[in-house]
């Protein structure tokens, strides 16, 4: 009985070849940054200044295979460098999805996802993407090779790294494997269009996994067992709705507060598409302010971690 009731004891992998490969490439000076896909290539490149000064930048490439799917516990380890339609065909065959979601998953990388930080469309109801990081392991700026997170609870103490690196575009640390939570696959998946009310849409459903709007057109998507979609579409409201494919979303993208999405409507311009729930827009109204304390207080975390910038000089997440 005792043995039956013991907890399970996570034992650490060690690392494996490419990984030890990739802290050899990383080496403990000089400027350096990851590439992945470079489907976002252009977000945070607002000091190419300092790249020039830092002199030449060498280019690495993480690890890029999915080293293994713990189909019982909901989480898969896998190699940063490994493109996201990969990793979506390995869980596939476990009945199991992460949904990161990107625009380009057949050329957008794990580590590419996670260092920009851009949830996907699906965001209302799978939450933000730094939720699916357990665990990373990363190169730090000395060189070393380091570990954040864990994927038992129980084994996680201390300041936690893992959220810093989401979003931090590289100019941290270099993300070389990472451990993810999973969820079961839906058994469907839909999408939805209409000349409808948006936040009245939201209102009627229990739980949509997207909802859009431009102005004038919504778009939902709903996705569950087969009977849980069912009974979604028919609480939508009113009868002029249509299957559709996902929409294509303009270029650009920034953040405002989830309430001022509606004030969109007013400004002439269109081309623009926002997300309920999170203040994402896409296109046209596409603007991310930071306040000064918080821009103050991701230089002083920037420079805690890489005093040298060693890390994707020129980049910066603000």
């Amino acid at each position: 009985m005792g043995e039956a009731l013991a907890l399970k004891q996570y034992v650490r992998p060690q690392p494996s070849a490419d990984l030890r490969r990739f802290v050899e490439e990383v080496g403990d000076s000089g400027p350096v940054r990851v590439v992945g896909g470079q489907t976002h290539w252009d977000v945070g490149r607002r000091h190419l200044a300092a790249e020039t000064s830092a002199g030449t930048v060498r280019e690495i490439h993480a690890p890029d295979a999915v080293v293994e799917v713990q189909a019982s516990e909901l989480i898969v380890r896998c190699g940063a460098g490994t493109p996201v339609a990969a990793l979506d065909a390995a869980l596939a065959e476990h009945g199991l999805q992460c949904p990161l979601d990107p625009i380009h998953p057949d050329r957008a990388t794990v580590g590419g996802v996670l260092s920009v930080g851009h949830s996907g469309v699906r965001r209302l109801r799978h939450g933000h993407v730094r939720d699916l990081l357990l665990e990373a392991q990363y190169v730090s700026a000395d060189g070393i090779l380091r570990r954040a997170g864990a994927p038992v609870v129980k084994n996680v103490s201390g300041f936690d790294v893992c959220r810093m690196l989401v979003g931090s575009i590289g100019s941290l640390a270099m993300i070389g494997e990472v451990v993810l939570r999973c969820q079961p696959a839906p058994q469907q998946r839909i999408w939805l269009t209409a000349l409808a009310e948006p936040w009245e849409v939201r209102r009627r459903l229990f739980r949509p996994s997207s909802v859009l709007w431009d102005g004038e057109r919504t778009w939902v998507q709903i996705e569950g067992t087969s009977a849980e979609v069912t009974v979604e579409v028919g609480a939508l409201p009113g009868s002029s709705w249509e299957e559709c494919g996902s929409p294509t979303l303009p270029a650009g993208r920034g953040s405002i507060e989830p309430s001022a999405v509606r004030s969109l409507a007013t400004d002439s311009a269109r081309g623009w598409i926002g997300e309920l729930g999170s203040g994402t827009v896409h296109g046209h109204g596409a603007r991310t302010a930071l306040a000064p304390d918080v821009i103050d207080m991701n230089r002083k975390v920037k420079d805690a971690f890489d005093p040298e910038g060693r890390c994707n000089p020129g980049v910066l997440p603000w």
